[in-house]
């Protein structure tokens, strides 16, 4: 199914702890105006209430009827039934609510509940980075082609999803893809998430910089700093992306020892990709040493940095070899480079986890 060029309307929301966002999605694209509305995070009332008119107010703009409801909302959840956990950025929502359903009554649609992480993921799946990277190759004249591919957001947190052979892959308990859980390796006693996100970088560039956390810039300034764009502790920049890249690659390669697919980076943090994503790839293809010194591979796989032109293109041309197959004439293009790639979010964050909402939605109501 082409879901950019379906013709069915998907409600959807981008809930954040202070604003609830609320759109429409046809083929692809935004087809509202939004609308803003106060999340009235601490009081479950006025946060339900608040769902509900902004739902109507989006309603009544359509150019015709919604054949779903379909948004990303914070958890723990229990996504496919619905039903919203205890949240951190939202403490209205305590013990357990049942959120699509509610909305379910309200409407009378059906309602679609997932984590972000999962919709981007889905999203890049679906029109983004692998379609990109398999168009590519079909281009380059060579056979292989990529099914499976793992997401990954950096922003105030450290998020993922995973979509294998076109399914989003949820988890018995909604909770696959939580790559923040990571352990991190560059301090084992904390999570990836401390090594990966916004606070991670300013953490530390003012650790090395030698000035308090208060005082340090934004990530956008750190890497401004460090590609000397603007004035500051251009070592210290560097550093902070840096052991961010170091974490951050090791995560990526935990994840593709079991996926074995394409990584696209999203957030808030991607743009600095020029400062982190060699040193990211590099990690990936680091060596492990057993007892009697024997060097092995980091991943079984060659990573490549996609976002460089060189890199890209021995990604795209590979190993490709013309075979004979045994007892016969008959011929065969094979490419016997195991091999996978990390790239930059080419739709950007936000249209990515739009598009996964959307196609999650139709591909269920089809």
């Amino acid at each position: 199914m082409n879901f950019l060029k379906d013709k069915r309307i998907v409600m959807t929301l981008d809930a954040g702890g202070t604003n609830f966002v609320f759109s429409a999605i046809q083929g692809g694209e935004e087809i509202v105006e939004p609308v803003t509305l106060s999340s009235n995070a601490t009081d479950l009332e006025k946060c339900l209430s608040t769902l509900i008119t902004g739902f109507r107010k989006i309603m009544k703009a359509l150019p015709a009827e919604p054949s779903a409801i379909s948004f990303a909302f914070p958890g723990p959840a229990d996504y496919p039934r619905g039903i919203i956990g205890d949240l951190g950025n939202l403490p209205a929502f305590r013990g357990g609510i049942a959120l699509g359903p509610m909305l379910e009554e309200q409407f009378k649609l059906p309602v679609f509940i997932n984590n972000d992480g999962d919709l981007y993921a889905y999203g890049e799946a679906i029109a983004g980075y692998l379609p990109y990277i398999n168009t590519l190759l079909e281009k380059e004249g060579n056979p292989k082609r990529f099914q499976n591919l793992v997401g990954f957001t950096i922003g105030t947190g450290f998020g993922g999803g995973i979509v294998r052979g076109g399914e989003l892959f949820i988890g018995d308990n909604s909770g696959a893809g939580e790559v923040w859980l990571l352990r991190n390796k560059l301090d084992p006693g904390m999570n990836a998430e401390e090594g990966v996100s916004i606070r991670a970088v300013q953490r530390v560039y003012a650790e090395v910089a030698g000035i308090p956390l208060e005082e340090t810039p934004s990530p956008k300034d750190i890497f401004e700093i460090g590609t000397g764009l603007r004035a500051g502790n251009k070592p210290a920049a560097i550093e902070a992306y840096r052991r961010m890249a170091e974490v951050l690659g090791d995560a990526i390669a935990n994840v593709l020892t079991l996926i074995d697919g394409i990584a696209v980076i999203g957030g808030g943090i991607a743009g600095a990709f020029s400062l982190f994503l060699p040193v990211v790839v590099a990690e990936m293809n680091s060596t492990y040493q057993n007892p009697v010194g024997t060097i092995y591979r980091r991943l079984a796989q060659k990573a490549f940095n996609l976002e460089d032109g060189q890199e890209l293109k021995k990604f795209l041309i590979g190993d490709s070899r013309e075979i004979t197959v045994p007892l016969s004439h008959k011929k065969l293009v094979y490419d016997p480079l195991s091999r996978v790639g990390v790239g930059i979010s080419k739709l950007g964050t936000s249209k990515a986890v739009s598009i996964g909402a959307y196609a999650f939605a139709l591909k269920y109501i089809s």
